[in-house]
C-alpha cells in the first residue's frame, strides 16, 4: 500500500478566521502569518505543509464586551444552553473594522511572496490551483460593514469580495441569525428583511457567493427563493446527528443539493458531538457520523470541509491545520475511494465556485 504524505490531497476550506487573530494583534502579524509559532491552527508553513490548497477567509465582527453579558464559554461547556443574541451593530460601527481586515489579507498576499493571491475569478482560482498557490478567497461573516443603500457592497467586491453571509449569530439590517442554543432547530426568528432581500440580489448580480450558516430557517427559505444561485453553507452540520441551531435540517440539506449547491463540515465539537459539548477528546466517530449523514442527504457532488480554523474548539485527532491528512487517512480507513475524497477535500468546492461565479 502506498504511504500517503503529509499534502498528497491538496484541500479547500469552506471556512476560516485567521483574519481575526491578525485583527487582535497587528503588531504580531509577521510572526503569526510568515514565521508561525504553533499558536492558533493557521499560518503559512503548517498551511504549506498540510496541502492547504485554498479558502475562505472571513471579515468578521466581533460583539462589544457588555458587562451584564453572560459567560458564553462557560455556558456551551454545559449543555443544554440557550445564549441571547447580542445587539445588532451598525454600519458605522463595523466598517471601518472590516476595511481592516481586508487589509490584512491584502497583506498576506504581499508578504507571502507569491505563496498566496486572493482570487476574484475562476481564471485567478485554477492558476492558483495549477501552481500550487494558495488560492484565499474573502469572505464576509455577516454583513454588518453593508448600509442598506448597498454601496459597501460594491466598494468590497471591488477590492475582492467574492462570498458573504448576511448574517453572524446576531441580527442585522438584512436578516436575523440563529441563537447558540443546544439542543434547538434553525426555525428561530423571521426572514430576510427588504434590505436583505435586496442584498441577495445585488449579490447574485456581482457573483458573489451567498453563504447560508448561521442564518435562520426562514432566512434560508427567503434565499433559496430569491437567489439565482446555488444554495452554500460553508461551515455547518447535520441537525439529524447534533441537534444545534447552526446545524442544517435534513430538508435544508435536499435543498441545497437540488440548488447544485455544498455544504462545509464544520470541525467544532460544539456543532459535531451528540451531546453539544466543547470537550475535544471526541475521537473521529462524530466527525464521520456528519460526514456519511451529510453524503447520504446530499450526495457525494455536495460535501466539502469547512474548518472553522483559528474560530472554534477542534477535536485532538484534527487539532489545527496540520490534522486535515488525518482526516483524509480517516476517509481512507474507512473506505471512502480516492474519487470520493477527492471531491469533498478539494474538487466540489472548485466547481461549486464555477457554477456561482461562472466560467
Amino acid at each position: 500500500m502506498k504511504e500517503h504524505t503529509m499534502a498528497d490531497m491538496p484541500f479547500f476550506d469552506g471556512h476560516n478566521d485567521f483574519l481575526l487573530r491578525l485583527l487582535r494583534a497587528p503588531g504580531e502579524r509577521e510572526r503569526i502569518w510568515l514565521e508561525g509559532d504553533g499558536a492558533g491552527h493557521l499560518d503559512l508553513k503548517r498551511m504549506r505543509q498540510a496541502g492547504f490548497a485554498g479558502g475562505f477567509f472571513a471579515i468578521y465582527i466581533s460583539s462589544p464586551h457588555e458587562e451584564d453579558a453572560p459567560d458564553y464559554q462557560a455556558m456551551m461547556d454545559s449543555p443544554p444552553y440557550d445564549l441571547p443574541l447580542p445587539k445588532l451593530m451598525s454600519a458605522d460601527q463595523t466598517q471601518a473594522t472590516a476595511l481592516a481586515m481586508a487589509g490584512h489579507l491584502m497583506w498576506m498576499e504581499r508578504s507571502s511572496q507569491g505563496a498566496l493571491r486572493i482570487c476574484r475569478s475562476m481564471a485567478d482560482l485554477r492558476a492558483c490551483l495549477d501552481t500550487g498557490t494558495i488560492a484565499a478567497i474573502m469572505h464576509m461573516e455577516g454583513a454588518e460593514a453593508i448600509g442598506p443603500d448597498l454601496d459597501a457592497l460594491y466598494a468590497f467586491h471591488a477590492m475582492g469580495l467574492r462570498s458573504l453571509g448576511p448574517v453572524w449569530s446576531r441580527p442585522t439590517v438584512f436578516g436575523h441569525g440563529v441563537p447558540f442554543r443546544f439542543p434547538g432547530d434553525p426555525d428561530t426568528g423571521p426572514g430576510l428583511t427588504d434590505a436583505g432581500k435586496a442584498l441577495i440580489r445585488a449579490c447574485n448580480e456581482l457573483r458573489i457567493m451567498i453563504d447560508l450558516s448561521h442564518l435562520n430557517e426562514k432566512g434560508f427559505d427567503d434565499v433559496a427563493r430569491i437567489s439565482d444561485a446555488p444554495l452554500v453553507a460553508t461551515h455547518s452540520n447535520a441537525h439529524a446527528v447534533t441537534p444545534s441551531t447552526r446545524n442544517l435540517t435534513d430538508l435544508q440539506l435536499r435543498m441545497i443539493r437540488e440548488s447544485g449547491g455544498m455544504v462545509g463540515l464544520n470541525y467544532a465539537t460544539v456543532f459535531l458531538r451528540e451531546d453539544g459539548r466543547k470537550a475535544t477528546d471526541c475521537g473521529w466517530d462524530p466527525v464521520m457520523r456528519h460526514l456519511d449523514h451529510l453524503l447520504e442527504q446530499l450526495g457525494e457532488d455536495h460535501l466539502g470541509l469547512g474548518s472553522d480554523f483559528d474560530g472554534a474548539e477542534l477535536p485532538d485527532v484534527i487539532g489545527d491545520v496540520t490534522g486535515v491528512p488525518a482526516l483524509i487517512a480517516e476517509m481512507r480507513q474507512r473506505q471512502y475511494g480516492e474519487a470520493l475524497i477527492e471531491k469533498i477535500a478539494r474538487g466540489n468546492w472548485v466547481r461549486l465556485l464555477e457554477r456561482t461565479w461562472g466560467a
